[in-house]
């Protein structure tokens, strides 16, 4: 039987031939969303609403719902039951080595991830149309990091935990952005598939995980074998919870490094949308942010941070992929490329200097709290998750 490919999906031939089954997974990847949580906010709530319901069934079990439907029954139904291969204590070791890295793991995933992942046209469309990253890239940052500090916390991701409740959260505002995008009358289903699709998903999975730590190597960070394959444990639990189905969902590096390639094989290419939402990512946060970190007044600050994040950005995506996202070029790159060995010895010679790993990664852990309010209070954000913003 002859598969429907999204219309503006490219190489779908290549990826088949190339990957075998996972191409065609991959594409078959992008008709679905997730059937469970879609099922939720389609459902009636009467009086309340999903989002209210699913915040209950969290905090108290699904029996504490009163009239409960059946379709919130079997979201819990597959939240309550944990996978026997997840390993909490492999889940807290990963959490332990990221945060003791908190300042340049903030950095990747702006300038390393959310940047890759704008590279694809198909995939911003939702960003592009619900605007906030484009016209609120710094607060809807500060969410992402308001979500990955209680994700990546010692127990966060335990089922009465609040990075679990957190990425449950997530996962019904994703149902409700594909919900309300395709009830608007503005997509074209043929030629993009649905709206966050399991492919998509499996890519941002990659974004905070093989893209993410690449960048963080980049930059001198060396984790051992046993923490990388902790964090790509995390995310694969992630995965789970936020609505990943067995499919696509990411097991290990190997898996993460093909669901890149296929993203990018598939891809149409970056649209003006996406390099606005690089610009506005670049101009209204992370060069604010990596300003914070250098010292000096704040004019010499920012020039220098532009700069170097315009250079940051061209190592962790290859200069093919920024040219076509117009990101400025500039000698700086060629510094950049080579200050990974020097960091690393920094990196070598400060866990010399402070053997006690327990009490480096109980201050890394203070440290990013402290961190996240300055944010908070920098950006003006009162509210934890778009689902609880004022307006």
């Amino acid at each position: 039987m002859e598969r429907r490919i999204p219309r503006d999906l490219v190489n779908a031939d290549v990826a088949v031939r190339r990957y075998g089954d996972l191409g065609h997974r991959w594409l078959d990847g992008m008709w679905h969303g997730d059937p469970l949580a879609d099922a939720v906010v389609a459902d009636d709530f009467g009086a309340s609403s999903a989002t209210e319901a699913v915040r209950a069934a969290l905090a108290g079990g699904i029996d504490s719902v009163a009239d409960a439907p059946e379709s919130l029954r079997m979201l819990f139904k597959f939240l309550d039951d944990e996978p026997d291969w997840v390993d909490h204590d492999r889940l807290d070791n990963a959490a332990d080595a990221l945060v003791r890295h908190t300042s340049i793991l903030g950095m990747v995933l702006g300038a390393a991830s959310l940047v890759r992942g704008a590279g694809n046209e198909i995939a911003g469309k939702p960003l592009a149309l619900t605007g906030r990253y484009v016209s609120q890239p710094a607060v809807r940052s500060v969410e992402v990091g308001e979500w990955l500090r209680h994700v990546l916390t010692r127990g966060g991701m335990r089922r009465d935990a609040a990075g679990f409740a957190f990425t449950v959260r997530v996962r019904l505002i994703h149902a409700h952005v594909r919900r309300g995008i395709l009830a608007s009358g503005r997509w074209d289903e043929e030629a993009w598939g649905v709206p966050i699709p399991q492919s998509y998903m499996a890519l941002t999975m990659a974004e905070f995980g093989h893209i993410a730590v690449e960048a963080m190597e980049m930059l001198g960070v060396r984790f051992t074998d046993e923490e990388r394959d902790d964090i790509y444990h995390l995310w694969r639990y992630v995965g789970h919870v936020i609505g990943m189905s067995d499919d696509l969902n990411l097991c290990k590096e190997a898996d993460h490094l093909l669901v890149e390639e296929l993203y990018r094989l598939t891809s149409p290419g970056p649209s003006d949308d996406d390099r606005d939402f690089v610009v506005a990512l670049t101009g209204d946060y992370l060069v604010p942010e990596l300003a914070n970190l250098l010292p000096g007044n704040e004019r010499f600050t920012r020039a220098v941070s532009k700069t170097l994040m315009y250079g940051l950005q061209r190592v962790f995506i290859g200069d093919a992929d920024a040219d076509a996202l117009r990101i400025p070029d500039g000698p700086v790159k060629h510094v950049l490329r080579r200050i990974g060995p020097a960091l690393a010895l920094v990196n070598r010679i400060q866990d010399l200097r402070y053997p006690d790993r327990e009490r480096v990664t109980l201050r890394a852990y203070k440290g990013r709290d402290v961190s996240m309010e300055r944010m908070r209070a920098d950006y003006r954000v009162e509210h934890d998750l778009v689902d609880a913003a004022p307006h």
